[in-house]
């Protein structure tokens, strides 16, 4: 009978054990909030949709201006023909923005004198749910300028060249109303040197007022080639500072990364004062710009790594699969499991930090992670216990540390840290405070 009871007694222990274990370690708690790309004014976001060799690439800028100065040169490995070209629906972006973003999650302590309540298993994470310009003319060839194809797709005119030498490259675009700003020749010229073909796109005006649109729409390209990359340079001629860029990696096998530059995850899992709800959005850029400088500015920031088939806690559901073709996912059949994978990278890169394009690797590391950021609430109402004496003794502490971590992961002053802690928290060991001076 003893040794009985000696067994149950460790059976109990166990899966308490168990159960505190696995809570501990959930991705668990009540979403708040998320910071999305439009925190970011002059932020470019990308879908690289990737299995192998082959690659659908769609490409939303943040243009601002007359759709009719509108123009973009991007380099490829290989020339596109008309079917490989496809414009697609600014809404899938946004739902891989809300889906990844990182969030704020909020927790609200229990009441230290309640009887502890049983022993539980940690929930499992929510489930899912025509051509418009001339062939190539004599004058081209003696630029060494070559029109590989030209069509028309959607509301945008394309374009695909090749050229033998930089200077007559930038000559050929100037010549055809394509407005190049200072030192194009010489970002131009690695990628010549490469054999890489040039997609060149402006806005078809007729079609763009036919159809009614508000705003420029995605361009997608479909090829295949063993160069995983994505070229960034072109896209610093006309900026004046650091520019965002939003990467969504799709893939079914696991973690995509940049094998050029450093690929860190963003600090998570901070627990911070809960003021910060009502300040989230300037949180978040605050903390960005901190770690972005204290790498030194030339690092690729992971905010996002997970399976698509789930979320925990969830910003916005998974997309389904129609979804998920809108977005270039090409492998998937339909009565086939969910296997796509994202990593979300965020760049922010300038011409003396990152001289190279982005260079990716696919990786079978199906790890789950997130920019995932901690809100606990105090308890509040009364408490005439022991541990509720040690709670409120621990509490101060507790804040003061959330005070630290905040000042850590931005820069922001310590001192207007603890008066906003002191005022959104009402530190319940000092509930006098607003009433005495």
């Amino acid at each position: 009978m003893r040794l009985f009871r000696y067994l149950i007694t460790l059976l109990l222990a166990f899966i308490f054990t168990i159960g505190l274990t696995q809570n501990a370690w959930a991705f668990c708690g009540f979403y708040v909030s998320k910071a999305d790309s439009k925190l970011y004014n002059q932020a470019s976001q990308v879908i690289i949709a990737r299995n192998e060799n082959r690659t659908i690439l769609t490409m939303a800028n943040d243009f601002q201006g007359d759709v009719k100065d509108f123009a973009i040169v991007v380099p490829m490995p290989v020339v596109l023909q008309q079917e490989q070209v496809h414009v697609g629906e600014p809404k899938i972006l946004e739902r891989l923005d809300e889906f990844s973003a990182p969030r704020l999650v909020e927790y609200f302590d229990s009441d230290p004198c309640a009887p502890p309540p049983p022993p539980m298993m940690a929930a499992p994470g929510r489930a899912s749910g025509n051509g418009t310009r001339g062939g190539s003319s004599g004058s081209d060839s003696a630029l060494g300028v070559t029109v590989e194809a030209q069509f028309t797709v959607g509301e945008y005119d394309i374009l695909i060249l090749s050229a033998k030498e930089s200077n007559g490259l930038e000559t050929w675009l100037k010549r055809n109303d394509y407005k190049l700003p200072r030192g194009a020749n010489q970002l131009l010229r690695p990628y010549i040197r490469q054999n890489m073909k040039f997609f060149v796109a402006k806005v078809n005006l007729q079609e763009f007022e036919k159809a009614g649109y508000q705003f420029l729409r995605p361009l997608q390209m479909a090829y295949e080639s063993p160069k995983f990359m994505l070229p960034i340079r072109l896209g610093m001629m006309n900026a004046t500072t650091a520019q965002d860029l939003i990467v969504y990696v799709l893939s079914p096998k696991g973690q995509a990364e940049v094998t050029n530059y450093r690929t860190v995850n963003v600090p998570s899992d901070a627990e911070i004062p809960v003021f910060v709800k009502n300040e989230f959005g300037d949180f978040y850029k605050a903390m960005f710009q901190s770690s972005y400088t204290r790498e030194d500015r030339k690092v690729a920031f992971r905010e996002y790594a997970w399976d698509m088939g789930s979320c925990d806690p969830c910003s916005a559901e998974p997309l389904n699969q129609e979804e998920l073709k809108k977005a270039g996912v090409f492998w998937l059949s339909p009565n086939a499991q969910n296997n796509v994978f994202i990593t979300r990278l965020h760049v922010r890169y300038t011409r003396d930090k990152f001289p190279e394009d982005l260079m990716f690797q696919e990786t079978s590391n199906r790890q789950q992670f997130q920019g995932r950021y901690i809100l606990r609430h105090p308890f509040t109402g009364e408490m005439k216990c022991e541990a509720g004496r040690q709670y409120q003794r621990f509490l101060k502490e507790r804040l003061e540390q959330e005070a630290q971590t905040l000042a850590k992961l931005t820069g922001w002053d310590i001192k207007d840290i603890r008066k906003k802690t002191n005022v959104a928290q009402g530190q319940s060991s000092s509930w006098w405070r607003n009433l005495w001076p």
